[in-house]
């Protein structure tokens, strides 16, 4: 905007702050910006950069989950209303906030926004640094700190100013550890060392800082004092997080503790040519990820397309490079090279996805799936993610904010799989393949189209010559145009052919190209034009050269959902041994039709898995497909049962049909932690084959195998796949006409639906999970269906009918006991609806009533070694001494809890719920900051599970912050 001051005109320039509270100044005059939902608009505009951010992503980040019916409307309210704040008179059209197609974007100039400011200076450092000017770099980086003026985007709140505020405080801290260590090298460590303490004291458990403390004691002669350091750091990790300090901290004392002469201050020097190089910044806390597929060993030709791509830009926006070509082009390696050529520019890290978008025997990967992979890898943790696609998608972006990461997305099968995985915001490469050419991604998100075709003759020659020796190629060069021919010049079936001629370098290429001749006819979907080679002939080469067990395990291995297979299931499969499966596997890989992706899990690449099953279609017999698939479903059922018996002690197990014969299911010798993490590792396997058992009719097994996973389900917060499964499970009964098996999947979905918040609805299935499992006279199924509707009516305010259906769980437990003995399972139900009973009593007031109840509970859990229920039960006794105002024994028992729950990380959702109760009492014993730090680590939880609690709890922190204080009655919702 142009004014006249003085008869000269004048520009009046805008500014914006978010490092601090979001503020703006149209010269030196300051704008209101009004409400903090529409502060909010302006922040996600601002951190876009000039990118297009588009209106479902202003509304997620706007409203969260709970997004009202009018939001689009506010939306555009809200950005009118900007526009005229900041540049009143303005026509829109020529606005610095632009509407462009289903959104909008804000350009600014990178003076315009502090945060831009702090990150150039950021960069500059870097560029000090790296030429040994520290004393620029220190310079840089107190320039960049004294932008800060607070907290970051205060007066904005939501997930999305939660979660950026939290990255943006990282990042300054991280700047302040910088610009610390580069003080050390310059020889000014008394001044670090008090600095430091005061840092180690706003941040007691940032390991980086004490490091640099000890450091900085020691360059300054206090070598107790550094020492004394470590045994303060120890002794608060080992009573707040019961853990050990991390290893570079452990590293450290060990240095100081030998008076190791490498902690030495470097020589100080100034100036940039002769400045020593500086002490590392202290590594950050999760690794940068580094997931490039290896390079191929031969990598030939391709230099016309290499040249192209690598003069696309890399940073200031959003690159999409969109690989396409036919199967076996080379796309994956051609992608694998180029991006292993530019790794080095992106600090953040490289990332790679398998979006399996053509895979022959399953559904591409979800986007939701595939951003809950690359988020994992960024370092979030699994459990906390948000069941909301929108909310994984905003989240992802936001951590993707200010970082330079190149992404590599393998195999898309359209645009719509790829957009959902593209950052945000600038600095990031995105390398996308597939067999389809992504006209969407190049028409609306600008992308690069590359297209690649076959190789040209001479790199074909190359190949073969790289492969399998220049003298055999010069010796007969007709029948080496004959063999690049019959490949079509594809470079799979070329690599592959050079594999087997390369294994049998007594066969003259002549024998090679004959068996190419009369094996004509391949795998016809990968014909390119008028091309007549096949690559289904190439393949034909490894997979007849195998045993006939090889060969038998290659074709059952196409029976399997992946995306890959261990050891004893690929045994169960092929109904073999361990140890001859073993031997069979290692034969598969000698020619790569399988592929070790990880150590004990095995893969084959997708033309490879097509061909499998063309030959099993070809090959095998109806009945010895259904016998081979009776023994996959076997294995994974009699597997998760065990492991399911094992993470849940007080749940009754359902029986099971003897396993087929040659059935190798994996056994845990009683160690929770092993079911566990088996659980873990094959949850997508298991939700694969729930699907496969759905869709073969193998109805018996899909009930089962969602009554095996509920419980993992359950406690990682999953229930939409704990939904899903039951569903199918469900279905499954009742074409069975199995009343038992319908009971069975009424409780499932009365558990799931109870945890996605639909409680009426979980309350029906529950009552009808009870009827059944009453008219069959199976009680301790039927305490357990009480326990569920008691959950769902405590959920719906009804505590009475909670309270009731509690006590009649208890009830039939003990009944239970009666009749059958009180085992080890039996004890740990009753122990389990002794504190359900207490927690309701808690509930309805009935506090020293509910101790008595938990306290039972307690000593059998403790007895039978039940953490879990252990761990509840503390959480219950601790609610009732808050109500009676028994502070210490309730902050005491909310720390046993605590300390239980954080054994078994899986279980986030009670972690979280406790945390709120903790800091309810902090607060009625008088201890605010107390109650702000359960509250906050309880907020994180809940917010990254998208639980309802969330909004209690970020209510309860905001009224901490209101000058006259809260109440001390917890702020019960």
């Amino acid at each position: 905007m142009r004014i006249l001051r003085g008869g000269c005109e004048l520009e009046e320039r805008l500014r914006f702050s978010v490092l601090g509270p979001v503020r703006a100044w149209r010269g030196e005059d300051e704008v209101r910006l009004g409400p903090p939902q529409q502060r909010a608009v302006l922040v996600v505009l601002l951190l876009a950069e000039g990118s297009q951010v588009s209106a479902d992503s202003l509304v997620h980040a706007v409203w969260g989950t709970e997004v009202p019916a009018s939001a689009p409307g506010i939306l555009r309210g809200y950005v009118h209303r900007l526009r005229k704040l900041l540049e009143p008179g303005r026509d829109p059209a020529s606005s610095m906030i632009r509407h462009t197609g289903n959104g909008y974007r804000l350009r600014t100039s990178p003076h315009e926004l502090d945060l831009r400011v702090f990150q150039e200076l950021l960069a500059e450092a870097g560029r000090n640094r790296a030429v040994k000017d520290l004393e620029g770099a220190v310079k840089c980086w107190q320039d960049a700190l004294g932008l800060w003026r607070g907290t970051a985007l205060a007066g904005v709140g939501g997930d999305f100013a939660q979660n950026t505020r939290r990255r943006l405080e990282e990042l300054r801290l991280s700047t302040q550890a910088a610009r610390i260590t580069a003080e050390l090298d310059l020889g000014n460590h008394t001044q670090a060392a008090a600095e430091l303490a005061g840092l180690v004291g706003e941040h007691p458990l940032d390991e980086r800082f004490r490091e640099l403390l000890m450091l900085a004691l020691y360059r300054s002669g206090r070598q107790a004092a550094a020492l004394e350091t470590y045994r303060e750091a120890q002794t608060l990790l080992s009573d707040d997080l019961g853990v050990d300090p991390g290893p570079a901290l452990q590293a450290m004392y060990q240095s100081v503790l030998r008076a190791d002469s490498g902690l030495l201050a470097p020589p100080v020097t100034t100036g940039a040519a002769s400045a020593p190089a500086p002490a590392p910044v202290p590594a950050p806390s999760v690794t940068v990820p580094a997931q490039l597929p290896a390079a191929l060993p031969v990598f030939v030709g391709r230099a016309a397309e290499l040249a192209e791509v690598l003069g696309l830009p890399s940073g200031g926006t959003v690159v999409v490079g969109a690989v396409a070509g036919t199967a076996g082009v080379g796309k994956t390696a051609f992608a694998v090279h180029w991006a292993r050529q530019i790794a080095d520019r992106f600090p953040g890290g490289q990332l790679y996805v398998n979006l399996r978008g053509f895979d022959p025997l399953g559904p591409p990967v979800s986007p939701e799936h595939a951003l809950r992979t690359l988020m994992e890898s960024l370092g979030t943790d699994e459990r906390r993610l948000p069941q909301d696609i929108d909310a994984l998608t905003g989240l992802y972006r936001t951590l993707l904010t200010g970082k330079r990461v190149l992404l590599l997305l393998d195999n898309a099968r359209d645009a719509a799989q790829v957009r959902p995985l593209l950052p945000g915001a600038p600095g990031c490469l995105v390398i996308a393949t597939s067999r389809n050419r992504l006209t969407g991604l190049i028409a609306v998100d600008g992308a690069h189209s590359l297209n690649l075709d076959v190789l040209s003759v001479p790199e074909a020659r190359e190949l073969l010559a790289r492969r399998i020796g220049q003298q055999r190629v010069v010796a007969e060069p007709d029948l080496v145009e004959e063999i690049i021919d019959r490949c079509a010049r594809l470079p799979l079936a070329l690599a592959v052919t050079a594999a087997r001629a390369a294994t049998r370098p007594a066969v003259p290429l002549a024998a090679i190209a004959a068996e190419l001749r009369d094996s004509a006819g391949g795998l016809d979907a990968f014909h390119d034009g008028d091309t007549a080679a096949d690559v289904r002939a190439v393949f034909s080469w490894s997979y007849h050269a195998h045993t006939p067990d090889a060969a038998r395990l290659f074709r059952l291995l196409a029976l399997h959902p992946g995306p890959d297979i261990t050891l004893p299931a690929a045994a169960s499969l092929a109904g073999r041994t361990v140890p001859r499966t073993r031997q069979l596997l290692g034969e598969l890989l000698q020619t790569h039709l399988v592929d070790e992706v990880a150590p004990g899990r095995y893969a084959s690449h997708d033309l490879l898995r097509a061909y499998a099953t063309e030959l099993t279609d070809a090959v095998d017999p109806p009945e010895r497909i259904r016998a081979a698939r009776q023994r996959m479903f076997d294995h994974y059922l009699h597997t998760a049962h065990e492991a399911a018996a094992l993470t849940n002690r007080a749940r009754a197990l359902i029986p099971l049909a003897p396993a087929t014969e040659g059935v190798r299911a994996e056994r845990f010798h009683a160690d929770t932690a092993r079911a566990a993490a088996w659980f873990a590792a094959e949850q997508a396997v298991l939700l694969a084959i729930v699907e496969q058992t759905a869709t073969h009719r193998y109805d018996v097994h899909t009930w089962q195998f969602a009554w095996a996973l509920s419980n993992h389900l359950h406690l990682r917060g999953l229930w939409k796949e704990e939904e899903s499964a039951h569903r199918a499970g469900m279905e499954a009964a009742t074409r069975l006409g199995d009343r038992s098996a319908q009971a069975y999947a009424h409780r499932g979905l009365g558990t799931a639906t109870a945890g996605l918040g639909r409680f009426a609805e979980a309350a029906e299935h529950a009552e009808r999970a009870i009827e059944l499992f009453t008219a069959s006279g199976d009680l301790r199924a039927c305490a357990e269906s009480y326990r569920t509707l008691a959950w769902a009516a405590e959920q719906q305010g009804d505590l009475k009918a909670a309270l009731g259906a509690a006590q009649r769980s208890l009830a039939l437990f003990r009944t239970c006991e009666d009749r059958e003995g009180d085992g080890r399972r039996g004890r740990a139900a009753t122990a389990s609806a002794l504190n359900a009973v207490g927690w309701n009593h808690v509930l309805l007031g009935q506090h020293r009533q509910a101790l008595d109840n938990c306290r039972q509970a307690l000593a059998l859990c403790l007895e039978l070694g039940d953490d879990i229920n252990a761990a509840h039960t503390w959480d219950s006794i601790g609610h009732a001494h808050h109500h009676l105002e028994d502070h210490d024994e309730a902050v005491t028992a909310f720390g046993h809890a605590l300390a239980l729950y954080r054994q078994h990380a899986g279980v986030p959702w009670f972690t979280g719920g406790t945390l709120m109760r903790l800091g309810d009492t902090c607060l009625s014993a008088g201890d605010q900051d107390a109650a702000r730090t359960a509250w906050t680590e309880g907020l994180d939880i809940m917010e990254q599970l998208g639980h309802a609690d969330a909004e209690h709890l970020r209510t309860r922190l905001r009224r901490l912050d209101e000058p006259d204080g809260p109440s001390r009655d917890g702020l019960q919702p």
